[in-house]
C-alpha cells in the first residue's frame, strides 16, 4: 500500500498506478529510480498554481521596472546604505 512519505519506485508505478494516481490527486507524489527522486506527480490545480507563480517571475533591468517596484528598490538600497554608514 502507499508509503507514508508519498514516495514510490518506478516499479511501484507499474504495479500500483491506480493507487499512486489517487494519492497524487491529494498531494504531490515522488517517483524514485534506483533510490533517487526522479519525478513528481501532482494534480492539475497544483501544477497550474506553480506555472502561474513562475509566470510572474521575469528578467529585466532597473530601466524596465515600473515606478512602484523601482521606488521600493530605491528605498531598500538607501536604507541599506544608511545602515552601512551608521555601522562604520
Amino acid at each position: 500500500m502507499p508509503r507514508s512519505s508519498g514516495s514510490y519506485s518506478t516499479s511501484d508505478l507499474s504495479r500500483k498506478s491506480g493507487d499512486i494516481i489517487a494519492e497524487a490527486l491529494r498531494h504531490p507524489v515522488t517517483i524514485t529510480q534506483r533510490n533517487k527522486p526522479r519525478l513528481v506527480l501532482l494534480n492539475i490545480e497544483d501544477y497550474e498554481r506553480l506555472m502561474k507563480q513562475s509566470d510572474r517571475r521575469s528578467v529585466g533591468t532597473i530601466g524596465t521596472m515600473s515606478d512602484e517596484p523601482f521606488a521600493e528598490f530605491e528605498n531598500a538600497v538607501e536604507t541599506y546604505a544608511g545602515e552601512d554608514e551608521a555601522g562604520r
